[in-house]
């Protein structure tokens, strides 16, 4: 038998847990496949949703991975400045066969210059970021370039295993897989889209962000500014949906 395929996941204080348990969760069902949770020590790492999940590897121990997998939340600011995450990042996505992220993920992996050129998409309210990482922002709910995947905000995370899924096993797999989970979504509200909100709810999300997460706009340019790609913010080409 071929050796499994390892997943590696980034783990980072106050991710967005189901961005990667999401994910996790249907990848696990690729069938010879090993997950690891990984960060700077295996010290549990607290997490958005207030518990904490467990690293199963550190970055000196995961030195490659045929998958990368990057979530985001409210911590990936903090992410973003710190060079350990950064260095592990690169070396990493250099080698890996998949080079993926879900949320706002896909900026880290910009941060660490992982997306020039790459089509990418992001959750609604930091997609404006992506051309400032060298990245074609993409309106879609999850976007495969070559060996990049990356899905839209939290719940896409889902989506976008199981697009990954039919990637490396065929969608007869990736079928099964939905199956299993039975995840065929119908949410009670309409409301999952900043097109389909109503203003007051937009406004109520855009102002708790701002207090869960003060400074980020100004933190994520700087990030990209050290990129050093000369890109202001929105002049590389967004693709349309």
């Amino acid at each position: 038998m071929a050796d499994p395929l390892h997943i590696a996941f980034l783990l980072f204080p106050n991710v967005t847990q189901l961005d990667l348990t999401g994910p996790a969760q249907v990848l696990s069902r690729l069938g010879n496949a090993r997950i690891d949770l990984v960060a700077a020590t295996r010290d549990p790492v607290p997490t958005d949703a207030g518990f904490a999940l467990l690293p199963t590897a550190t970055f000196a121990e995961v030195p490659r991975a045929d998958i990368l997998c990057v979530p985001g939340g409210f911590g990936v600011n903090d992410a973003m400045e710190d060079e350990a995450t950064l260095a592990w990042l690169r070396a990493v996505g250099a080698g890996a066969g998949w080079v993926t992220s879900v949320c706002t993920g896909s900026l880290l992996l910009g941060a660490a210059g992982l997306l020039i050129g790459y089509r990418a998409t992001c959750h609604w309210a930091q997609h404006h970021h992506l051309a400032a990482f060298g990245a074609i922002g993409v309106h879609d709910r999850v976007v495969i370039d070559r060996n990049r995947a990356t899905g839209g905000g939290v719940t896409a995370g889902i989506d976008f295993g199981l697009a990954l899924v039919a990637a490396i096993r065929g969608e007869e797999h990736a079928r099964l897989v939905q199956l299993s989970l039975e995840y065929d979504p119908a949410p009670p509200f309409d409301s999952g889209s900043p097109a389909r909100a109503d203003a007051a709810t937009l406004a109520r999300y855009q102002a708790l962000a701002a207090r869960m997460a003060p400074g980020r706009d100004e933190r994520t340019r700087a990030a990209a500014a050290r990129l050093g790609l000369g890109l202001g913010l929105g002049l590389a080409a967004t693709a349309p949906s």
